[in-house]
């Protein structure tokens, strides 16, 4: 367990609260396209914060296709907190781009495995159904934030009460 710094005493000094270290795995295409079909902008800057603040969140692993024109975007999301892990990206026939990160997040929870009392998965996909399902049966599950919950896998239903869903967060996360 970690300690946070939870403010200050009158006359200056700071005082410790005890938290716990739980690490949290971002699938940021997954979270991006259904915040912004939602029509809203997440506050990847209060999104750290909240993490850190309702499920002691200690690392957030935010898994993302690298796009040399995103420097400054890179640079900002390191200054909030964010450990990126990069994909390559490949350029699709009709201009989009597309960044997997699916084998790296998996991969990354599980090195990180020994680190964390429990994992926060932030993802709508059903790719991850198999890494959720072996966090869930050791414990090692805190929760699901699902981006949208009108349009996620149907592989993740059965998870429901380990779920918490971003359109109820809209009002604390969205980029104003």
């Amino acid at each position: 367990m970690g300690y946070g710094l939870v403010g200050e005493f009158d006359n200056g000094e700071k005082k410790l609260k005890r938290l716990g270290n739980n690490y949290a795995f971002i699938d940021s295409q997954n979270l991006n396209l259904a915040i912004r079909e939602q029509g809203w902008i997440l506050d990847f800057k209060r999104f750290r914060i909240y993490l850190t603040d309702k499920y002691n969140v200690t690392k957030v692993f935010l898994f993302i296709g690298y796009i040399p024109t995103n420097e400054s975007l890179y640079t900002s999301l390191q200054e909030y907190g964010y450990i990126l892990i990069f994909k390559p990206t490949l350029y699709l026939p009709d201009g989009k781009v597309k960044g997997n990160i699916d084998a790296e997040l998996v991969l990354h929870a599980m090195i990180e495995y020994p680190n964390y009392d429990k994992a926060v998965i932030v993802t709508g996909d059903g790719d991850f159904h198999c890494l959720i399902e072996y966090l869930k049966k050791h414990n090692k599950l805190e929760k699901i934030i699902v981006p949208n919950r009108y349009r996620f896998s149907s592989l993740l239903r059965k998870f429901a009460p380990d779920m918490v869903f971003m359109n109820d967060l809209k009002t604390k996360l969205e980029y104003k």
